[in-house]
């Protein structure tokens, strides 16, 4: 039985196993890096600017613990995570070599979109002394929103929310806050689909927002297909 089939039961499994409360923010996170971790499928898909109608198109591989997102317009680009390390390695690949993409980048878009290296490396999730703000729905959905706060004075994010899917483990939601307290980015999962038996994503809405006036300054969506069968 492959692991994406896998899935949704040792989600399950672990969701049932901890379902004394209250839950710490820290089970949370380790259950949203274990959604991530588990996967084991190939989809292909794009980046689209909202503005412009720019798209970028990718190919998404989970497999043995790592997310790659394979670029082909050129300068063609892969960006791998390696989930096996603690906290996740993010790399990138582009014609020369792979190096580790150093924390100064992490700011920085992906493919010219409102995508940046930060969101990909997930760095966020492994933030210490996490705290659990309450529950919220999303889209109909019972989540909890767990609160990460920034160690260090690098990187574009200060202080992160997330929203976590109680059913599935996965991220529903994040904003993003500078260190004025002021939000910069934000992203929701706007659709998901079922295969054989498991969710996954199917578009995801990124927007970057102007800290002076709270107005959305740039919007990406990332859409997936359906898993690619093995």
């Amino acid at each position: 039985m492959k692991r994406l089939f896998l899935l949704p039961l040792l989600l399950a499994s672990v969701l049932r196993a901890e379902d004394a409360q209250p839950k710490t923010a820290e089970e949370i996170l380790r259950i949203v890096r274990l959604s991530y971790a588990l996967q084991n499928h190939k989809m292909n898909g794009e980046l689209r600017d909202d503005a412009t109608g720019r798209t970028e198109p990718l190919t998404l591989t989970m497999e043995d613990k790592v997310m790659r997102f394979l670029f082909k317009n050129q300068p063609p680009e892969i960006v791998h995570l390696d989930l096996n390390t603690e906290p996740a390695t993010l790399y990138q690949v582009r014609q020369g070599g792979s190096s580790v993409v150093p924390s100064s980048q992490h700011g920085d878009k992906v493919r010219g979109m409102e995508f940046n290296y930060e969101d990909l490396s997930l760095g966020f999730l492994y933030w210490p002394h996490p705290q659990l703000m309450g529950e919220d729905r999303v889209s109909g959905q019972k989540c909890w929103i767990v609160r990460v706060t920034n160690p260090s004075s690098q990187g574009p994010y200060y202080v992160v929310d997330l929203w976590v899917h109680q059913g599935s483990g996965g991220a529903a939601k994040m904003a993003a806050f500078d260190r004025n307290s002021k939000i910069v980015k934000r992203y929701q999962v706007t659709k998901v689909q079922k295969v054989d038996g498991a969710t996954t994503l199917k578009e995801l809405r990124i927007e970057s927002i102007n800290p002076a006036n709270g107005e959305v300054k740039g919007r990406t969506y990332m859409t997936l297909d359906d898993p690619v069968k093995k």
